[in-house]
């Protein structure tokens, strides 16, 4: 079977030199996936790579005529100068670059250029649509294109799409900084993928956040339910080729050039750094430790250099240009008023270093300082641990750059304390060889076990992973020759486990929940069901249990209240497994009629074990917004409380932690055996239930509503539920032949 992979990126995986034609590009995201696909080659049958490739149509056609053959076939995609300006140095580098790493006053905000960053997201997708088809796998890479895998799911819906950011996604706070229609275009635009990656669990959170509160989409276990799909957002910490590096140690030039260094600078302990000019780099703030370090340690005057590298980098934007100026004023400012005839205490370098000249530098200092203002995740701490083969030198790193919180036995530095910096420097340059023996090898092991191969694969197979889980979450609507079948297998069936919700599900909706009482019909159906011997019928509800206990007591059934919350066995009392503590209800009742205040129509509804705003009679799109910020307000009162927020139909419930009816159901099949297992519910509570009962073949789950879901099947109404209920109730009992 014909299996194609298509990689996406802002640039191609080569340059165009005018000498020497295409050229292999560095870095590392073509380092993962070249790795991947090395271990990886029965996993695709053709693969592609899509991005700009920084020349003219012409020079590309010269030059790839000339390219000896590829394991990529590469779709080259050509925005207008004036487009791809503002894609990547206005909208892409001047907005979110800055917003993302923690830096709203950079921000540049430009409608234009926020036109051009969609025009040239469209134009990648005309370029990837002319070859894709269905069942083909997208692997999107990056906050250039942030709104592509919208655009290509519309057009062609069946492809398995993944994103990964390899920058920090921020905090709600700093993300609704952006105009809304802006924040809700890019969350739809990643919301197009399968599957979202992000270096760490917070990038990851502050997304779902995000997610919830400009869209009102809540999560379960970080799947997403939108636009009829089911979105695994998760974490993904790219990493390096471990023994390219490692094994770099002993490479004669790489050696040879080591040597040389150490010459250069004897008897002088090396402290190195190499960063690409970036304001989020943090290397003014390292500079001004090292001079603090210096100053005040007067003693290693003479005896300790700082190397620094800085790559350029995006010199045409203003602000990029300006730290060049600040970190050459701030360099030759320590090395005169510090340095001698006989010492400079910083020796600068503002260029690339080829990547023998970068690991003979990594494997000749004694201290690597790293210490990114916020950084995705920083591969130059990784490269340095996996590099230092000989089991010596010490890695200062940034608790604001992802790769920290893996590199746990680096020394962790906040990048905005100078002090603190200068401190762990001094520890770093006296550490003892034992124990940056004891750091180094624990790091070594991390990566070494998670290396680059292993991320890729990782996300790939997370991908797999949920379009397998996408095939249980469907809309199928039950046809005669479906409920035919549900018919044959209940008149068989010698044990029955009928679990039914009520609102939405038995009775429509009613713009009071008191309102919505059951007909003497209903209740008379219900009684005829659970009058069958054969018959295990529940009523499994969002309701109190006083409202249960007034309107079914009188009936043969089982009754579970508040999602499980509290139960009730036929003829017996009503029980609960779990501890009552009511002290926050004040705190959320007083928020919740705020909102009443603030949205009217809407009210509070109070539970034994929650709290429920109901905006139903609210104007919806006033409802909608306000449920938001409930939300929000909620998500900040029960942090470090033993509570949960939910949104559900056209409600916001507060209630205690663990109360699903999933977990109540688990309890109920435990304890009993059953060849019949027939659930109905309408809302996301009722999610847990048919995910329970997936795996079950004698289960048949029914959705009331159009939306997909993890029940089997689906039924317009609460009217054709009971209508299914009632023809159960007639089916005569099978002939038993003697």
């Amino acid at each position: 079977m014909e299996k194609r992979l298509f990689i996406v990126s802002n640039r191609l995986p080569l340059t165009v030199c005018d000498e020497k034609g295409l050229q292999p590009a560095s870095g590392g995201l073509v380092t993962a996936v070249s790795s991947y696909l090395q271990h990886q080659k029965a996993a695709f049958t053709d693969v592609f790579w899509c991005g700009v490739p920084g020349c003219s149509i012409s020079s590309w056609n010269v030059a790839i005529a000339q390219q000896p053959p590829s394991v990529y076939n590469y779709l080259p995609v050509f925005p207008s100068h004036a487009n791809y300006e503002g894609y990547y140095n206005g909208h892409a580098n001047s907005v979110l670059w800055p917003l993302f790493h923690y830096f709203p006053s950079y921000a540049e905000y430009n409608v234009t250029h926020y036109d051009q960053y969609n025009n040239v997201n469209n134009l990648f997708a005309e370029t990837l649509l002319k070859n894709l088809r269905a069942g083909d796998t997208v692997w999107i890479h990056d906050y250039h294109l942030l709104q592509l895998a919208a655009i290509l799911r519309k057009e062609l819906p069946e492809l398995n799409i993944g994103f990964f950011l390899h920058i920090p996604f921020p905090s709600f706070e700093l993300f609704r900084l952006l105009p809304k229609k802006w924040q809700e275009e890019m969350l739809h635009g990643m919301l197009g993928a399968d599957l979202i990656g992000f270096h760490t669990i917070d990038y990851a959170a502050h997304f779902l956040q995000s997610v919830q509160m400009v869209l009102g989409l809540d999560n379960d276990r970080h799947i997403i339910h939108f636009d009829n799909r089911l979105i695994k957002v998760d974490v993904f910490p790219i990493s390096i080729d471990f023994r390219k590096f490692h094994e770099a140690f002993d490479n004669e030039e790489v050696h040879s050039l080591r040597i040389s260094l150490k010459a250069k600078q004897p008897d002088l302990k090396i402290i190195f750094s190499v960063d690409r000019l970036d304001y989020t780099k943090g290397v003014h703030n390292r500079l001004k430790a090292y001079e603090y370090f210096l100053q005040q340690n007067p003693q290693y005057h003479d005896k300790v250099v700082f190397i620094i590298v800085v790559v350029p980098s995006r010199d045409s934007i203003a602000k990029y240009a300006e730290r060049k100026r600040v970190i050459d004023e701030t360099i030759s400012q320590i090395n005169s008023s510090i340095g001698s005839i006989h010492w400079q205490p910083v020796i600068y370098q503002y260029s690339s270093l080829s990547f023998n000249e970068m690991l003979a530098l990594y494997t000749a200092c004694d201290l690597a300082l790293i210490t990114p203002l916020r950084d995705g995740m920083n591969l130059v701490a990784k490269e340095f641990v996996a590099s230092r083969k000989d089991k010596k030198g010490v890695l200062i790193i940034s608790e604001m750059a992802g790769a920290a919180r893996e590199l746990t036995d680096a020394l962790n530095i906040n990048p905005n304390d100078i002090l603190e910096m200068a401190e762990k420097i001094k520890t770093g340059l006296e550490m003892s060889e034992e124990e940056q023996k004891g750091r180094l090898e624990n790091m070594q092991r991390r990566i070494a076990n998670y290396d680059v191969q292993t991320w890729a694969e990782d996300f790939m197979s997370e991908l797999e992973t949920i379009k397998e889980k996408q095939g249980s979450f469907r809309i199928k609507f039950l046809d005669d020759y479906e409920r035919r079948i549900i018919y044959d297998t209940y008149r068989q069936s010698k044990s029955r486990l009928l679990l039914l919700d009520y609102d939405g599900t038995l009775v429509p909706f009613s713009a009071k929940p008191q309102l919505a009482l059951p007909s003497k019909d209903l209740l008379q159906l219900i009684a005829d069901l659970a009058a069958v011997e054969e018959n295990d019928v529940y009523i499994i509800s969002g309701r109190n249990s006083t409202w249960l206990q007034e309107h079914f007591n009188d009936l043969p059934v089982n009754l579970i209240a508040e999602h499980g919350a509290r139960y009730k066995w036929k003829d017996s009392a009503w029980k609960t497994d779990l501890q009552t503590h009511n002290e926050w209800k004040d705190g959320v009742h007083h928020l919740m009629e705020m909102f009443v205040r603030r949205c009217p129509g809407s009210f509070v509804e109070e539970k034994e074990f929650s709290m429920v705003w109901h905006y139903r009679n609210a104007n919806m799109e006033q409802g909608k917004l306000r449920a938001l910020e409930l939300m929000s307000e909620l998500n900040e009162f029960i942090h470090n409380r033993h509570l949960q927020v939910l949104m559900g139909a056209k409600i916001v419930e507060v209630r205690q932690s663990g109360i699903n009816k999933g977990a109540f159901i688990k309890k109920i099949i435990a304890a009993k055996s059953y060849d019949f297992l027939f659930a109905v519910g309408d809302d996301r509570t009722d999610e847990d239930m048919f995910k329970v009962l997936l795996q079950k073949p004698e289960a048949f789950t029914i959705k009331v509503g159009s939306e997909a879901s993890y029940a089997q099947y689906n039924l317009y109404s609460p009217q054709m539920v009971v209508s299914l209920l009632e023809g159960m109730s007639r089916l005569p009992k099978p002939l038993i032949i003697q």
